[in-house]
């Protein structure tokens, strides 16, 4: 092996160092991407020769202007989560979707005037790596916080008794939104627990520890499996459907019915 890539879900620390470790030896660049299928190609990567650091996927490809705004389009400062957003054309981009101009519009280029709208949020850092957390209309807002669902996910697979996880938002009646979690259970679990609620207990915990004490946890289900589209990424508003009532949409690109 010489070289590691990481795609579909935005990969946490934990895991990048697992990955980097043990299966590259520690001698294998990991390359975590951010694209689309609409972008056509990578958009944000490093390169094998950059300074790699675990949980983000670098910056910009030459040639590819990325950038993370608020609302209005105007730039987040370091550290502030925002709106993924693409300023110039590049070569692979989408033009338009099969017999719907007026909705690639509506869905790309209108929702901030000017700029490409990936539909995606993430935050740069003070040396302009992104940190992407997720899609936008996944973001929780707990409490007047601002999370992505994939830095809960990450909280909870980096403790050793589970395995995947995905998160959902769902009313709170205090904090606005908390946050239903989904866990798959590594194998022999209970050898360090007595109970499936000891375990909830612990992950409940574990999380708040990593994230803060504001991340309200409504409630953790096991699950042996979560649902995936074919390319691997988590399908969280199956889940959200199914605690809130609501509809799944488009489910074509579910892995199993």
């Amino acid at each position: 092996l010489r070289l590691l890539g990481s795609v579909g879900e935005p990969i946490g620390p934990e895991p990048w160092v697992w990955f980097h470790k043990y299966i590259g030896r520690s001698e294998c660049p990991l390359l975590d991407t951010w694209w689309q299928t609409e972008t056509g190609m990578f958009m944000v990567s490093p390169l094998p020769i950059s300074l790699l650091k675990p949980g983000s996927a670098g910056r910009p490809l030459p040639g590819v202007d990325v950038d993370v705004v608020d609302r209005h389009g105007n730039p987040a400062g370091p550290d502030k989560g925002g709106f993924v957003v693409v300023r110039q054309p590049w070569p692979a981009m989408a033009r338009t979707l099969m017999d719907d101009d007026e909705g690639y519009r509506k869905a790309y280029w209108e929702k901030i005037p000017g700029v490409y709208f990936a539909g995606d949020v993430a935050r740069k850092d003070e040396d302009g790596y992104f940190w992407f957390q997720g899609r936008a209309d996944d973001v929780l807002n707990i409490g007047g916080h601002r999370i992505g669902p994939a830095e809960v996910e990450a909280a909870l697979t980096a403790h050793k008794a589970v395995v995947e996880a995905a998160v959902v938002g769902v009313p709170d009646p205090i904090k606005g939104e908390s946050a239903k979690c989904f866990v798959v259970r590594a194998e022999g679990w209970e050898k360090d627990f007595d109970s499936e609620d000891g375990l909830i207990k612990a992950l409940t915990a574990h999380v708040k520890r990593e994230l803060g004490p504001f991340v309200a946890i409504k409630a953790i289900a096991f699950r042996d499996h979560l649902p995936h589209t074919k390319s691997g990424k988590i399908l969280r508003r199956l889940l959200k459907a199914e605690e809130t009532g609501g509809s799944a949409g488009d489910l074509s690109t579910l892995e199993e019915e």
